[in-house]
């Protein structure tokens, strides 16, 4: 059997781990189960609030289906990214079409559209062409491209 120090070491022991845990300051057991009590209601509450921003953003993404297009300078060439909180059949091949147009070169890429599309390009530029673009153009052309997508998905 299990004695009555042996149960009340286990206890000291557990009270220790939630002390640790909930970063209690306190010295006696039942300061520590107050404390323990406030960071789980702090945590419930946090929790409630990362909730509200996630519904937020579904919400806010329902309203403007369009993808988030940046495009960043780099030393020769380009930094992509298109996100869209929505998997998108066909948006990749319009976004590679508009990049071809620009006769831009793809020198790495990294697409995903499980559950949410996400692109990220690093492009070139042709320099055979000897013409410069800058990014806002390589941005304005992409999302050209989404919103030309998005209007042949919506006569389909």
């Amino acid at each position: 059997m299990v004695s009555r120090e042996q149960k009340r070491a286990a206890l000291h022991e557990k009270l220790q781990l939630l002390r640790s845990v909930t970063n209690s300051h306190a010295v006696n057991n039942t300061s520590i189960v107050i404390d323990a009590s406030k960071y789980i209601e702090n945590l419930k509450e946090k929790v409630e609030r990362l909730n509200e921003e996630i519904a937020s953003a579904e919400s806010s993404s329902v309203h403007n289906p369009l993808p988030m297009v940046t495009v960043e300078t780099l030393e020769k060439g380009f930094l992509i990214n298109v996100f869209s909180a929505k998997s998108s059949q066909g948006m990749l091949v319009s976004i590679l079409e508009a990049i071809e147009e620009m006769r831009l070169t793809v020198l790495e890429a990294r697409v995903s559209c499980t559950d949410t599309f996400r692109f990220q390009a690093v492009g070139g530029e042709n320099e055979e062409e000897g013409e410069t673009i800058d990014a806002q153009a390589v941005k304005q052309a992409v999302g050209k491209a989404i919103q030309n997508w998005t209007e042949n998905i919506d006569q389909v």
